[in-house]
């Protein structure tokens, strides 16, 4: 389980992205590379990270399915995902 900190960090994050969104691509459009500097760092998209949508844990994530490598592994042992065979993992 994620802290509630790192959480609401990546929230925090994410509605930086979606506000600065257009603006980074105009700015990036019309190559004024000085006033996207000027830009806050956490705007980026490229700083979000990824996290599971039921845990928060950051590492192991399935993009498509949007959880990380153990809650897809309980999901598809109990039958929550359909067309997933166990195998030997």
């Amino acid at each position: 389980m994620a802290k509630e900190s790192m959480k609401a960090r990546e929230v925090k994050r994410k509605k930086l992205v979606d506000k600065y969104a257009e603006k980074r691509a105009a700015l990036k459009e019309a190559g004024d590379y000085v006033a996207l500097q000027k830009l806050p760092k956490n705007s980026s998209a490229v700083r979000m990270h990824n996290r599971c949508n039921l845990t928060g844990r950051p590492k192991g994530y399935m993009r498509l399915f949007g959880v990380s490598r153990i809650n897809f592994r309980e999901m598809a042992l109990s039958g929550l995902i359909p067309g997933v065979k166990k195998a030997s993992w």
